[in-house]
C-alpha cells in the first residue's frame, strides 16, 4: 500500500535547492596539501574530531584516516560521534547527519563544511506535510529513515538506516505493528516486499540511486560477465532485482572484501570507491549506469550535495566556527527518543 504524494512538486523543489547552490572552488594539490595540514592543526587546537561520510571526496576522507577521525556510514557515525571524548564533532557529509550528532552530542560543538549540503530525502520530506500524513493513520508506527530532518526525526516512534532497517521492520511486524516508512519509496518497497510488513509509504527517492537503470547494468554484465553486482535498497526494485547483493554502504563494502569475484559492478555513490579500492587494490569497481551522463543526469551517481564538502570549507568551519548546527531543545528531545531506540537496538 502507497499513498501517493506530489511527487512532480517534490522533484521540483529538490532541483530549485540544487540549483540554487555554490559549487566549491577546485584547488590544486598544492594548495590542498597546506589545507590539510592546516586542518589537521586546527583538529589539536580545538579538540576535534572528523567525521565523514563514504560518500564525501577521497581527499576528506582520507584526511579523516589521517587525522584519527572516521569514515562511516550513518548509523556508524553517529555512534563514532557520541561516543568520542573530542568537545567538537566536524561532520562531512549532509545536514541531517550534523543534526543527528547534535541531537546525540547537545553539549558537543557540532560544525559542518556547509550547511548548504542537504538531501533530496530531506527536502522531499517538509515536517508539516509529514505530521499530517501521520495523523491520518495513527495506528501506524512511525518509522523514518535516517535521511530526514530533526523535526521529521521526532515525529516518529524509530529512525533507522539502511543496516538496520530490515531488522527494526521485522521486529516490529513481530509484534504486530503497521507501519508508516518514510521518506525512501524504493527502500521502503525493499523492506516491504523482504519482510510482508503491513507498511504505509511516503513518496521520496534518492535522486542518486534513482538514476541507476537495471538495463545498464545487464548491458555491463555482458562486458563483465564475471562481475558481481551490488546494490544499495535506495534503489529502484528493477535494479534490485538484478543485484548479487543488496545492502547499506557499510554492507556493500563488506562485500566487495569477502566476495571473491575480481570485478563489481557498483550501484551506490562512487563516494565509496575510495574503501573499496582501499580494502581491496586488486579488484575492479565499476560505476553502475545513471539515466544519463554529464549535463544529461542529475548526480551521475554522486550526489551533489556530499560534493560541495570541501578542504577549504572545512577549513573555514574550524577556523571560523562557521557552519554550527543547532537544534532547538524541544525538537532535540523528541528526536532524541527515536534515535536512541536506533542505537540501542540489537540484532537478535
Amino acid at each position: 500500500m502507497s499513498e501517493v504524494i506530489d511527487k512532480v512538486a517534490l522533484r521540483s523543489t529538490v532541483q530549485k535547492h540544487l540549483s540554487s547552490v555554490e559549487k566549491p572552488s577546485e584547488n590544486t594539490s598544492l594548495m590542498n596539501d597546506a589545507l590539510r595540514k592546516e586542518i589537521k592543526s586546527l583538529l589539536i587546537q580545538k579538540n576535534a574530531v572528523l567525521v565523514a561520510h563514504y560518500y564525501t571526496d577521497d581527499d576528506i576522507q582520507a584526511l579523516a584516516e589521517d587525522s584519527g577521525g572516521v569514515i562511516a556510514d550513518s548509523l556508524e557515525m553517529a555512534r563514532f560521534g557520541a561516543n568520542h571524548p573530542a568537545s567538537t564533532l566536524v561532520v562531512a557529509g549532509v545536514k541531517f547527519m550534523g543534526e543527528t550528532a547534535k541531537i546525540l552530542s547537545p553539549e558537543k560543538t557540532v560544525l559542518m563544511p556547509t550547511l548548504e549540503a542537504t538531501c533530496s530525502l530531506d527536502i522531499g520530506c517538509p515536517v508539516d506535510d509529514f505530521s499530517a500524513f501521520c495523523d491520518q493513520h495513527p495506528d501506524r508506527k512511525v518509522v523514518v529513515y535516517a535521511n530526514t530532518s530533526a523535526a521529521v526525526k521526532a515525529r516518529a516512534d524509530w529512525v533507522v538506516t539502511s543496516s538496520i532497517a530490515l531488522d527494526v521492520v521485522n521486529h516490529l511486524t513481530d509484534m504486530g505493528e503497521k507501519i508508516i516508512w518514510a521518506p525512501d519509496q524504493h527502500l521502503g518497497g525493499y523492506i516491504q516486499r523482504e519482510t510482508g510488513a503491513d507498511m504505509i509509504l511516503w513518496d521520496g527517492a534518492c535522486i542518486v540511486h534513482e538514476e541507476f537503470k537495471a538495463k545498464g547494468i545487464l548491458d555491463l554484465k555482458a562486458v563483465y560477465p564475471n562481475a558481481a553486482v551490488l546494490v544499495h535498497p535506495e534503489s529502484p526494485e528493477s535494479v534490485v532485482e538484478v543485484a548479487d547483493v543488496v545492502g547499506s554502504t557499510s554492507q556493500l563494502l563488506k562485500a566487495s572484501k569477502e566476495m571473491t569475484n575480481d570485478t563489481f559492478i557498483v550501484a551506490t555513490d562512487r563516494g565509496i570507491f575510495y574503501k573499496m579500492k582501499q580494502a581491496s587494490p586488486d579488484k575492479r569497481f565499476v560505476e553502475a549506469p545513471t539515466a544519463g551522463s554529464g549535463a544529461s543526469c542529475r548526480s551521475c551517481a554522486h550526489c551533489p550535495w556530499m560534493a560541495l564538502n570541501s578542504l577549504e570549507l572545512l577549513r573555514n568551519a574550524l577556523r571560523d566556527g562557521s557552519g554550527e548546527v543547532f537544534v532547538d531543545e524541544a525538537t532535540r528531545v523528541k528526536a532524541l527518543v527515536p534515535l536512541q531506540r536506533m542505537l540501542d537496538f540489537q540484532i537478535s
